[in-house]
């Protein structure tokens, strides 16, 4: 279905129920990106449909969780954003849908291969990569180096300077560790880990949160996706971003129709919407800089460029996986969080 057909047919439901022939009239939305941009897509589907959407918006790692929860009884119908571990987790779990867009044939192959590596239970819908960015102002006044490497952030004089999600909760700093770990191997991916550990000031529970505070002077680097990043750049804070010079990992941000969803039809609708390029160009609207799926769709030209970065070959298959996320988020927790700092 290409995306002018997909408008006509939105439009000809919102006819529809204008009309009172049919009964499709919620959505529970979850959202796993920036607020903005959660509000932006709820409304603009509500517009678009007549639909009513009630929007929650937390971490991915947070989503995931309430999803597996409330497993026995759902009572979300739609699972938009964050990065796409957890997603990919959520489907091995059998917490979500399997469905097969008609939108599929407009987007990326990272889209789709997405989607065919989770049983077609979850499907990318923008991607970005990983890295920090840094306060220019706080940088100067304290007299510290211009970091461009991980290894920069482990310098003793950055103590108290750096900050990042704590990885159970935030989707970004899982994604954190996981490329830590396939950059450097484990075991000396875990050594930086705890050497990272003694120069962070705080584990906010949200992954763009520490770029929001370096934004705002609160602390000097913030580890996030290098879009959340650019979007302070742009708003005029005085922050430089970095793509770390070892390489870095990135993400594939996702979307997943949740398992027993109540509102069914009216999921897919949002899924099918979702993919058009008409919904993924409302990102800059609110200044998000993750690369679409769709073809179609615009890419700001402030967003990374995606092909100047040295990526790694993430293994999504991996540290997607229950198991293995398992895993690394407690050895996390008993090696490196519960040390001194």
């Amino acid at each position: 279905m290409s995306s002018k057909k997909l408008q006509f047919s939105l439009l000809l439901v919102a006819v529809l129920m204008t009309a009172g022939t049919t009964r499709a009239d919620k959505l529970t939305y979850y959202c796993s990106a920036q607020e903005d941009w959660c509000q932006l897509m709820a409304r603009s589907f509500e517009e678009a449909t007549g639909i009513d959407v009630n929007m929650t918006r937390k971490s991915s790692g947070e989503t995931f969780a309430q999803i597996r929860a409330e497993a026995s009884n759902p009572k979300g119908d739609v699972w938009w954003g964050g990065t796409g571990d957890p997603h990919l987790q959520a489907a091995e779990e059998g917490l979500t849908e399997e469905y097969l867009s008609p939108m599929r044939g407009e987007l990326q192959d990272w889209a789709i291969s997405q989607a065919e590596s989770s049983g077609n239970r979850t499907i990318g819908i923008y991607s970005g990569a990983l890295g920090y960015g840094y306060n220019t102002e706080l940088l100067a006044a304290n007299n510290l180096p211009e970091p461009a490497c991980w290894n920069d952030l482990l310098k003793p004089e950055f103590k108290g300077h750096v900050q990042m999600a704590n990885p159970n909760s935030s989707g970004t700093a899982y994604t954190t560790l996981a490329s830590i770990v396939q950059i450097f191997g484990e075991d000396e991916g875990f050594e930086f880990m705890k050497g990272l550990h003694a120069n962070i000031n705080q584990y906010t529970k949200s992954g763009s949160a520490p770029i929001k505070a370096a934004g705002r002077g609160e602390t000097t680097i913030g580890i996030v996706f290098m879009h959340d990043a650019v979007k302070q750049a742009v708003s005029g804070f005085p922050i430089k971003v970095v793509a770390p010079c070892e390489g870095t990992g990135y993400e594939i941000g996702s979307m997943s129709i949740i398992a027993g969803a109540r509102n069914m039809s009216e999921a897919k609708l949002f899924y099918d919407w979702a993919l058009s390029a008409e919904a993924q160009n409302l990102a800059l609207q609110v200044n998000a800089f993750q690369v679409p799926s769709n073809s179609n769709a615009e890419t700001s030209s402030s967003a990374p460029d995606m092909s100047m970065i040295k990526l790694i070959d993430y293994d999504f298959a991996k540290y997607g996986s229950s198991a293995e996320r398992k895993r690394l988020l407690q050895k996390w927790d008993e090696e490196v969080s519960t040390l001194p700092q």
